[in-house]
């Protein structure tokens, strides 16, 4: 049990990225917003709604709108993978009279496009009528999409429309709560229908639905645009040329999947979809691509967007799937062809009509678009739905008492689980590196009995974790993690969000383990990707006869603290404030290196080019003095409970072989390794069992040859055995 509480107060260290979820969001940004900047002429705050995240907003003493916080009301995960919170004011006619972007991390912003910009974005939907929003879908404004940000804009604008209407409706604002209900029955979808087997009949029965545009009807709606250059950069081709051909179909419907997909490929989609979800169709062929090239893992689906009333949907990658092949009988030949998943929790209805709406671009500078929407409207045919008894629903007790009755910690845990079970892939990944590290520490001495076949598993093992961990699945670990920790643990602790990040999760949870056995080398030395990348990039660097600096030891002895000090700074300023911290914490080249891939402003990319031009020629030179990560970890590794690391009296006293050896000079003169700087890379074990290397190896080999030489033979060769002596 001991074990136990010390495993678990490690952990507690080390977990990272986590928020209070007990908490509104509203709490954290709050006292950081003045009222003036959010609302103007507004003066003050007033005290937060007793059921709901929304404060007034003062003017006078007079409450002239409610203000809260985007995400607590709806996703708002950007293209970083982390919320965009947006600070919102609505009025009591359900205007919109502030928009304040107050939290991003979103890395389209930190390469290049001002934060000004999409601040000057979000405070033009200051004026947006959220009634008419309500009526038309969320649809009756026009989208202000910046060039280059297209995802970050896309999903500011879906967070404010649909957490303002959701606002409106709790609070009662311009009528919506007021809205009349229907009376008519209400739908499910009929297990027993039955569709057509071919693509034709589909199309006629409304099965299948359909968008398609020429090239004439897109220049016709580019020119229609108050930008005259939309018109200068027609299309060129001929005027009937197929710009898009897109058909839409509910396959998650049993009839309608069999008909479209097969029966096979529905049940592989009937076992990818969980209860309450829902799938569609979308395949597409001409000029333009519904899906782009654009999109990436962890990436949202830009071009397209399902929409139902005030719903949207965007997709990411996640929620997608490719068709190989249409089964239907007669499909036409389609360029693409995409299965793509809406989740449980978006408040979808597959009985009620929605629209697939397509975002198009149109270049008309070096790195500035025009864009323009159309619309695939969709209904299912009432041939697949029968009616039901009309059950209560949450609006009929009211839209304020559903907001209040939801239960968050409840979604949050539905929807960690959601994301662990899109993460399969991933996590058995990890699972299997930490498998195969774990097994070469409790079995080292035969891991590292082969020199070269040791040598050629580590550099495969740090190409998986720097290809694969690092720049695919961008599980880096970062110091940054440590000092929100901290920020949590003042507001409140919760398991939850931190729970959202599988492979992060999992990384910490092993670093915690690992700290208790082995001490920070564990992480450091196998798992951190840009520990990685400058390991690889030296050992290239050696392969080019590039010169080897080893810095005297007194002068490496005293650049060890580096790390130390930069690590308390560090959080020392987040005590103060954690946003300072968190630029301060620019030192680590992990968000320009690996989770961005360079692709920054040139200061970030010069800064980490140094670094690993430096290592080139001091092996991991930012590892060994400047990473304030590895002294975090390296703090609780003092509570390690073994010594896994062999060592032979002789060693540091006389034989110096591991100590000059040591890629980062782990080990002191005297011949002790110091388990702070060390990481372990075995290179001092696979030295420890060399036959030509090791003194007191060759030594004892010398030994038994010197013994075994020195038996008498018989005849045979083999050595005499003294007889034994009849007995008297």
């Amino acid at each position: 049990m001991t074990i136990l509480r010390i495993l678990f107060a490690v952990l507690a260290f080390c977990l990272a990225g986590v928020s209070a979820s007990a908490e509104s969001v509203l709490s954290n940004y709050i006292g950081e917003v003045a009222a003036s900047d959010l609302v103007a002429g507004a003066d003050a705050f007033g005290p937060p709604q007793p059921d709901l995240p929304v404060v007034p907003v003062l003017k006078g003493g007079e409450t002239i709108g409610w203000a809260f916080i985007t995400s607590d009301f709806v996703g708002t995960t950007g293209y970083s993978g982390k919320p965009i919170h947006m600070m919102v004011a609505v009025d009591k006619d359900a205007r919109i009279i502030g928009v304040k972007l107050v939290k991003h991390s979103e890395p389209i912003v930190l390469i290049g496009i001002p934060e000004a910009k999409v601040k000057a974005m979000a405070a033009g939907y200051v004026g947006l009528d959220l009634v008419a929003e309500a009526q038309s879908g969320g649809t009756s404004h026009d989208v202000d999409i910046i060039s280059g940000a297209t995802v970050t804009v896309m999903v500011i604008d879906d967070s404010i429309v649909r957490s303002g209407l959701k606002v409106a409706r709790a609070l009662g604002l311009g009528g919506l709560a007021a809205e009349a209900k229907s009376s008519g029955p209400a739908f499910e979808i009929n297990p027993d229908a039955q569709a057509p087997k071919d693509w034709m009949t589909m199309e006629g029965d409304g099965t299948l639905r359909r968008l398609s545009l020429d090239v004439s009807q897109v220049n016709a709606a580019f020119a229609a645009l108050d930008d005259k250059r939309a018109a200068e950069r027609a299309l060129t081709e001929a005027p009937e040329t197929t710009f898009i051909e897109m058909q839409t179909a509910l396959v998650s419907v049993p009839a309608i999947g069999k008909a479209v997909l097969g029966e096979a490929e529905y049940a592989n989609l009937a076992a990818w979809l969980q209860p309450g979800e829902s799938a569609i169709v979308v395949v597409g062929r001409g000029l333009y691509s519904f899906k782009g090239s654009g999109y990436v893992r962890g990436g949202i689906f830009d071009r397209i967007v399902l929409i139902q009333d005030d719903v949207s949907v965007r997709f990411r990658d996640r929620m997608h799937r490719r068709l190989v092949s249409v089964a239907a009988e007669g499909a036409p030949d389609f360029a693409e062809a995409d299965l793509f998943k809406v989740p449980a929790d978006a408040g979808f209805d597959p009985t009620k009509p929605f629209r697939i709406q397509l975002l198009v671009h149109r270049e008309v500078g070096p790195v500035e678009k025009l864009f323009t929407t159309f619309d695939l409207g969709y209904q299912l045919p009432q041939q697949y739905l029968r009616p039901v008894a009309m059950a209560p629903s949450a609006t009929e007790t009211g839209p304020a008492e559903a907001v209040a009755a939801q239960d968050e910690s409840s979604a949050q845990a539905d929807l960690w689980r959601k994301i662990w079970l899109g993460s399969k892939p991933e996590i058995v990944g990890l699972g299997a590196m930490l498998l195969v590290l774990t097994s070469v520490f409790f079995f080292q001495k035969w891991t590292t009995r082969n020199a070269r076949l040791f040598f050629w598993f580590r550099i495969g093992y740090l190409t998986v974790t720097l290809v694969w961990l690092g720049w695919m699945a961008n599980a880096q670990l970062s110091v940054v993690n440590l000092m929100a920790l901290f920020g949590a643990l003042v507001n409140g602790f919760s398991w939850q969000a931190f729970l959202l990040d599988p492979l992060t999760f999992i990384l910490w949870f092993s670093v915690a383990a690992a700290l208790l056995f082995w001490g920070r080398g564990a992480y450091c030395g196998w798992l951190c990707p840009f520990g990685a990348l400058q390991e690889l990039t030296n050992r290239i660097a050696k392969a080019l006869h590039v010169p080897q600096w080893t810095l005297p030891w007194g002068l490496h002895e005293r650049l060890w603290p580096l790390k130390y000090m930069i690590f308390l700074g560090l959080f020392g300023v987040s005590l103060m404030s954690i946003e300072q911290a968190e630029h301060l914490a620019e030192v680590e080249p992990f968000k320009t290196a690996i989770v961005l891939k360079f692709v920054r402003a040139w200061p970030f990319v010069a800064y980490a080019a140094a670094l690993l031009i430096a290592g080139l020629f001091v092996e991991r030179f930012y590892c060994r003095y400047l990473c304030p990560l590895g002294a975090a970890l390296a703090i609780p590794a003092r509570l390690r409970m073994f010594d896994w690391l062999k060592r032979y009296k002789e060693c540091g006293n006389p034989c110096q072989t591991c100590a000059n050896q040591c890629p980062v000079q782990a080990i002191h003169p005297t011949g002790e390794i110091n388990p702070n700087e060390c990481v372990d890379c075995l290179h001092c074990q696979v030295l420890y069992q060399s036959k030509t290397i090791c003194p007191v190896v060759i030594k004892k080999m010398k030994r038994r040859e010197t013994a075994g030489a020195a038996l008498p033979r018989d005849l045979t060769g083999h050595p005499n055995q003294p007889k034994t002596q009849p007995a008297e």
